[in-house]
């Protein structure tokens, strides 16, 4: 039986050469990298199972969330149809009764041959405005409400309530805009009533209250498919007529401001005409309502492209007001922006001055320039707060100067006109003639001559009498009142006011540094 040797004996094997041995540390290393490959590469797939596994989770947490929103959300508006019918025909048995009772008092007052009082207050102008809507009179609406431009604000607050009483509130308003809007039927236009965006823009937003649900709100706008269909028509007619305006550079700003809003109020806003919103707001970037006015049409995402293209056309001060509107300040801080802005318009100032065509106004129109830069970013200052990082002194100190030396310029044009005023009175000539009498020229008839009479020994032929001149407009301005038949010519720019009292700030170019005076409402 053979015997178990003895572990501490030696053996007689071969010891392993050193080949060998270094091929075993080897195999050992690779061994050892590999499992380390290998466990790196569990563990990453179960990171990422674990965070795929967590963000589904999240997923079917805001799913969930969301469900159990939009099944309160049904549940509330399946439960409020029934009280917003009771609403509803209560609502139209009032307004039935309403119109019963006027047109009882009207044809009472017809009758016995009484006119209408005069409006001179907000209860006597809702009563009247309210007669309109009871009546569904969308023309006598309109004119109405086209004359008083100066009770806006109580127009403002009163339309919404007139328009409550209506039967159809949306349809005596696409009525009564239809004068101007798609497109302008008007055969006649005068200087005074040309601009009627405002009263469009007026009567559109004065609807909205008026077509909300009375229970949920703005959560569910009351437009029936009759009417969203016809406002939708009116779109695509305007869409079709922008060629006609001479495309959307051309097209005026009332117009864009009418039809946007018009989008808004019936909820027909179209998302592959986004592009053309987008040009529409930019074009007309001026007027202060339109940062809000794209954002509420769903282009709050193309924001900072639209902004850089303000900058890029040299509308910095526009470019500021969207920034501040839509909390953009971060990336485009309006201070750089202002100080641009003023160097453009200094720059402009100057090119105006160096220019040869136009010496005569070249002083008087750079300053009026450089005065409407530095007054539009002294309001932008004040209306956002930027006195800190933008004191405005030194402006102040500009502007002082400014309107010092524009007043100066006016005394001694008004001192030059009234030196060469006696060049004009009577004066008699120096070869001796008669002058003629002083109420010679207070008589319609009469024919007074500047030349000298002829001598007596020459028989001067005969000759008619010259009749007065008459201009081919009334030079008074009460002429274009009331009651006036002839309107000045028209022409649309921004840079003049079409009337007294209008909104419109006078500004230029904004590629020559002419700042906008941003107005508060556009109506």
């Amino acid at each position: 039986m053979a015997s178990i040797a003895d572990p501490g004996e030696c053996s007689q094997s071969t010891p392993p050469s050193f080949d060998e041995f270094q091929r075993q540390a080897s195999l050992m290393t690779s061994c050892t990298l590999l499992w380390k490959e290998l466990s790196d590469h569990f563990t990453s797939l179960e990171q990422d199972l674990l965070k795929k596994s967590q963000a589904l989770k999240t997923k079917l947490q805001t799913l969930d969330s969301e469900t159990k929103h939009s099944l309160e959300a049904l549940e509330k508006r399946e439960s409020s149809i029934s009280a917003s019918i009771s609403i509803a025909l209560q609502k139209l048995n009032d307004s039935s009764e309403a119109a019963l009772v006027e047109l009882k008092s009207h044809a009472e007052a017809k009758g016995e041959g009484l006119e209408q009082p005069e409006v001179d207050n907000s209860a006597g102008l809702l009563l009247k405005l309210r007669s309109f809507c009871v009546q569904m009179d969308s023309r006598s609406f309109w004119s109405f409400v086209i004359v008083r431009k100066k009770e806006l604000e109580v127009l403002r607050s009163e339309i919404p309530k007139a328009l409550g009483d209506c039967v159809d509130p949306a349809k005596l308003v696409l009525e009564a805009i239809s004068e101007v809007f798609p497109k302008d039927r008007r055969e006649v236009k005068s200087d005074k009533s040309n601009d009627l965006g405002w009263a469009c823009v007026l009567l559109l937003e004065s609807l909205i209250p008026v077509m909300m649900d009375p229970l949920l709100g703005s959560e569910r706008m009351l437009v029936t498919p009759s009417v969203r269909e016809k406002a939708n028509e009116i779109a695509e007619t305007w869409k079709k007529s922008l060629d006609e305006r001479g495309g959307i550079e051309n097209v005026k700003t009332p117009d864009v401001h009418t039809f946007l809003q018009h989008l808004l109020t019936f909820g027909i806003v179209k998302k592959e005409d986004f592009d053309l919103y987008r040009k529409l707001v930019v074009g007309s970037a001026w007027r202060k309502q339109m940062p809000k006015l794209a954002v509420s049409l769903g282009l709050a995402d193309k924001m900072p492209e639209m902004i850089e293209e303000l900058i890029s056309r040299g509308q910095q001060l526009d470019a500021v007001h969207f920034s501040c509107e839509v909390g953009l300040v971060d990336k485009f801080p309006p201070v750089p922006l202002l100080k641009d802005f003023l160097k453009d318009a200094k720059k402009s100032a100057a090119a105006i001055l160096e220019d040869p065509s136009n010496s005569g106004r070249a002083a008087h129109l750079a300053a009026k320039k450089e005065l409407s830069a530095v007054r539009s970013v002294l309001k932008c200052i004040e209306e956002y707060k930027l006195e800190a990082e933008f004191p405005p002194e030194n402006l102040k100190k500009r502007l002082e100067e400014l309107e010092k030396s524009k007043t100066e310029k006016k005394k001694t044009a008004a001192t030059t006109t009234v030196t060469a005023a006696p060049a004009n009175k009577r004066t008699r000539v120096n070869n001796g003639g008669p002058m003629p009498p002083a109420k010679a020229g207070r008589s319609s008839n009469a024919y007074v001559s500047s030349f000298p009479s002829a001598p007596t020994f020459v028989r001067s032929p005969p000759h008619t009498q010259y009749p007065v001149g008459v201009p081919a407009y009334p030079t008074s301005p009460a002429m274009y009142l009331h009651g006036g038949n002839r309107s000045p010519p028209y022409v649309y720019s921004p840079e003049a006011a079409p009337y007294p009292g209008s909104p419109y700030s006078p500004y230029g170019g904004y590629t020559n540094g002419v700042a906008p005076a941003y107005h508060q409402a556009y109506y």
